[in-house]
């Protein structure tokens, strides 16, 4: 199997079949190359390019111009999300078609969850 939990020291103890319960706390907040962002990877497979985060935006940071190869699904867990198409606030979802292409800034920062099918191309 792929698709394993970075930076989660005990998976490895886990038959392949066990279900993964994953303490949050346990993972860190890695750093990205964008000033203000950080994510937790909760699931990851690098031969499909499957991926599920959580993001966490500091007030005023942006992610700029990128492409979402694949389908990518954002649901806000804080804050708000915005880009030039519109924007979505704690509780709300939004998913993008492959080739979708924007910029997106936390105004007032965001903990986002998302689930992307491949990573995104900065552009």
């Amino acid at each position: 199997m792929s698709a394993h939990t970075p930076d989660w020291k005990t998976e490895g103890d886990l038959k392949p079949h066990s279900s993964r319960y994953v303490k949050m706390d346990a993972l860190p907040w890695r750093p990205t190359a964008f000033p203000g962002v950080e994510i937790k990877v909760l699931l990851e497979d690098k031969e499909t390019g499957l991926m599920t985060s959580i993001t966490r935006m500091s007030p005023g940071a942006t992610l700029p111009l990128h492409e979402h190869v694949g389908i990518e699904q954002t649901y806000v867990l804080e804050g708000r999300l915005v880009d030039e198409e519109g924007e979505v606030r704690a509780g709300e979802y939004v998913w993008r078609p492959a080739g979708s292409i924007h910029v997106a800034t936390a105004p007032e920062g965001a903990l986002l969850l998302g689930m992307f099918l491949q990573p995104n191309r900065f552009l």
